[in-house]
């Protein structure tokens, strides 16, 4: 159950400043509008450091935030059935409440946001260029890039037998989401974690957001399935490469 409450927190924690960022970024009247994607990138960019403290703190030590890091992860030998779908449940829950929150900070924006594809942009990921096979492509490199460099940074061959110092991994695993969304959030806004996408927009969904248009369910597998299937190929190459 500790793993239950610190995945819902520090999921939660994740998706309230990520999302948040977006939107700052992108709703009317906003301080922080139009102020851009170095922005938006540096944001989710704290908001995994400060979910990861947060998950950690409230009894989850994994920290994965992330359905598809879980699943590479049971593959790869580092956590139990059980505790995996555990963790995959609070990371659902976590992202839903962040999204709620979101909503909350920014009610008065949203109604004086026109733009509808602007508002479900602050909840889930859409592609620049809809083409559903290169669009899971995208996300599949993306998330194998998250994962594969996760079990990197936290292998022995990198950090020795007591793994990075105490505390640093969080920044470290921020430093590479930042990295990914400058070098790979542009064809499908990066959405790499199941969770992170398919929560919010299932919020979006529920939530009366003035003039909010649909969901885009049409899309919304591909955030889904593509960081699945990035993440397993990575704790495959990892295990066998011996990380």
């Amino acid at each position: 159950m500790s793993q239950l409450v610190g995945e819902i927190f520090g999921t939660m924690i994740l998706i309230l400043l990520g999302d948040g960022v977006v939107a700052a970024v992108l709703l009317n009247k906003s301080k922080a509008q139009n102020s851009g994607w170095i922005v938006i990138v540096t944001g989710w960019c704290f908001a995994v450091a400060m979910g990861v403290y947060t998950a950690v703190a409230c009894g989850s030590p994994q920290a994965d935030l992330n359905p598809a890091v879980t699943i590479a992860k049971l593959m790869h030998g580092g956590t139990t059935a059980d505790e995996a779908v555990i963790r995959i449940v609070g990371e659902f829950i976590g992202a839903f409440i962040g999204a709620v929150l979101v909503w909350l900070a920014y009610y008065v924006h949203w109604e004086g946001t026109e733009d509808k594809g602007l508002k479900r942009a602050v909840f889930c990921t859409a592609p620049a260029i809809r083409n559903y096979g290169m669009n899971l492509i995208t996300e599949i490199i993306g998330t194998f890039v998250l994962v594969f460099v996760i079990f990197a940074i936290f292998s022995k061959a990198a950090t020795g037998a007591n793994g990075p110092a105490s505390g640093l991994g969080a920044y470290l695993v921020a430093c590479l989401v930042w990295g990914i969304g400058l070098s790979l959030g542009g064809p499908t806004g990066y959405a790499i974690n199941p969770a992170r996408d398919l929560g919010p927009r299932i919020a979006h969904f529920v939530l009366p957001i003035p003039g909010k248009g649909d969901s885009d369910w049409a899309y919304s597998w591909v955030p889904v399935v593509g960081p699945v299937i990035g993440g397993i190929i990575a704790a495959v190459l990892a295990t066998a490469l011996g990380f």
